[in-house]
């Protein structure tokens, strides 16, 4: 008489492994901002449009914080993706003083649930040729003023004990590029200033993340676009064989926006088509 070989030991499923699996139901559902408030600078056009638009498609109500009120495309674009009326609010990111009055008063009188800081600008120069104006401009633009609606708004996500803030940075975040030094200074600022907020808000709920978009099609990028050489020399590097779109960064966007990126600080995300890989 031969005996069957013991079967394999089964264990069982222990109350916290438990507890972990049925977590992961809700998470198909968290990407959601239904219910949520989002305030996007710079969204009169380009990235910030795009991610006006995707978060309104997303269920977020929306702010839409510009250098001036002619956003009758992206009001539209929010329109057609589902989205309710949003606020729009005028101020001028090359006052940083008018951006944190603006931000502040928002803060104050309203729950903003998510903040997105796009609004940027560059200015192209040879270093040695880049004037003390330009230079002030840039780095007001996109890291004083930043830093001017991040600071009322993000103190409010403490005070409440939740928040989600994401600041548009660069390639540049990561390298050195050409002839932008106030634009490389800055957007490396933004990705350090990311990092440090992670760790000082974290704790009470905020999270602090950054994505870094690739070579995208916007005014930004006109120039290098019209340049022949410059732009089949960029785009040939690029793995994905393409300049990005803005509506490239929407879903990267949601996601650190979301319930789904809980667990996401201090990060920088390139979505870049594989730039960085090369």
């Amino acid at each position: 008489m031969t005996s069957s070989p013991p079967g394999p030991s089964v264990t069982p499923l222990g109350p916290s492994v438990a507890s972990q699996a049925s977590s992961v139901a809700p998470q198909s559902q968290g990407f959601s901002l239904e219910g949520r408030t989002a305030l996007v600078t710079g969204a009169r056009r380009g990235i910030g449009a795009a991610i006006a638009a995707g978060f309104a498609a997303a269920g977020a109500d929306l702010i839409l914080m510009a250098r001036d009120a002619a956003l009758e495309d992206t009001l539209e674009a929010i329109k057609q993706s589902g989205g309710r009326e949003a606020t729009v609010i005028t101020a001028d990111f090359a006052d940083p003083a008018a951006v944190e009055a603006a931000a502040t008063e928002i803060a104050n009188s309203r729950t903003i649930d998510i903040l997105v800081n796009n609004a940027g600008t560059i200015r192209r120069a040879p270093a040695a040729s880049t004037s003390p104006a330009d230079w002030h401009h840039v780095i007001d633009v996109n890291l004083n003023s930043t830093w001017a609606v991040t600071r009322p708004v993000g103190a409010a996500m403490v005070s409440r004990g939740e928040g989600k803030i994401i600041t548009i940075a660069s390639l540049l975040s990561f390298q050195g590029g050409i002839t932008v030094p106030a634009y490389t200074a800055s957007k490396h600022a933004v990705a350090g200033l990311t990092k440090a907020l992670a760790n000082e808000w974290g704790p009470s709920g905020v999270q602090v993340n950054a994505i870094a978009p690739g070579y995208i099609s916007t005014d930004n990028t006109t120039d290098l676009r019209a340049d022949p050489e410059r732009e089949a020399a960029i785009r040939d590097r690029i793995p994905a064989g393409r300049w990005g779109r803005p509506e490239d960064l929407v879903g990267a966007a949601v996601f650190l926006a979301s319930a789904a990126s809980a667990y996401v600080n201090g990060h920088v995300l390139a979505v870049d088509g594989g730039w960085l890989a090369r």
